[in-house]
């Protein structure tokens, strides 16, 4: 295995680095399978816009005479029900704490996934390999949840998507650059910058998008990247690889508890 602390190759039995010192490398036999999950077996950058994708289908498919209803006109073209939206995890004022976690991976819109979608694939490879796939996890979760928080509080409206999230991998990118020398890191700045103005302002031209979760998306992923700066090389350690398993785990039995409290919402007439 890979020493966390010294990236030198070590013996999985080993229970501290002979080369660095570091105390339970192998995070009590646990290290070597968590490294794996984030590394080869399980892509978590690819597995946010596909499980986006696959929950946004299976919202149209549980309550189609919704999603064929016309409405909104472009910006409302396949729009799951409302009775989905809840079942699986939407958020709002007085909805169950876990909605900020699940509400991240659900959309209202063809239009709403498309642009969402777009914006994961173009920052999410990047961020990933500034700071390696654990820590975008938490920085993307941060985001989203952070932004599904500030927003409860602010007006409590309804609300879902992966846009302070994605808020959230712009802060990362900017961190980044702000803790790197050299042109290259201050010109990404700049470029990250000006594409975070931008986005915030087209909120603002559009009706429906909640720009509140924008902001405390960007707040939330300037936060989590900040506590994560780990040095020039911002090596992931097995803790971090750890609480990025435990939120993981949080998520999935979030959506555990949705279907739980609301599947009868679907029987409602």
């Amino acid at each position: 295995m890979v020493c966390p602390g010294c990236g030198n190759l070590i013996s999985t039995e080993e229970t501290a680095c002979p080369i660095c010192g570091a105390k339970h490398p192998n995070l009590f036999g646990l290290g070597p399978y968590l490294t794996r999950l984030f590394g080869q077996q399980i892509d978590i950058l690819s597995l946010i816009p596909t499980a986006c994708i696959a929950l946004y289908v299976l919202s149209l498919v549980l309550d189609l005479g919704a999603t064929l209803t016309t409405r909104g006109g472009i910006f409302g073209m396949l729009s799951p029900g409302r009775r989905p939206l809840i079942l699986l995890g939407m958020t709002g004022g007085g909805l169950p704490w876990w909605t900020n976690l699940t509400a991240i991976y659900l959309h209202g819109s063809l239009l709403h996934i498309l642009f969402n979608f777009m914006w994961i694939r173009q920052l999410g490879p990047e961020v990933g390999h500034l700071y390696g796939p654990a820590r975008f996890f938490i920085i993307f979760t941060a985001g989203g949840v952070f932004g599904f928080v500030l927003s409860n509080l602010s007006s409590g409206a309804p609300t879902i998507g992966a846009s302070g999230a994605i808020f959230g991998l712009l802060a990362a990118l900017i961190v980044y650059g702000r803790n790197h020398q050299g042109s290259v890191a201050a010109m990404m700045t700049r470029q990250v910058w000006q594409w975070a103005i931008l986005m915030f302002i087209f909120g603002f031209m559009m009706s429906g998008v909640n720009n509140i979760a924008h902001l405390g998306g960007f707040i939330g992923g300037w936060i989590a990247s900040q506590a994560l700066v780990g040095g020039a090389a911002y090596k992931e350690t097995r803790p971090v690889i750890l609480f990025a398993l435990g939120l993981l785990v949080l998520t999935g039995g979030a959506f555990t508890m949705s279907l739980i409290n609301y599947w009868p919402v679907l029987f409602l007439r």
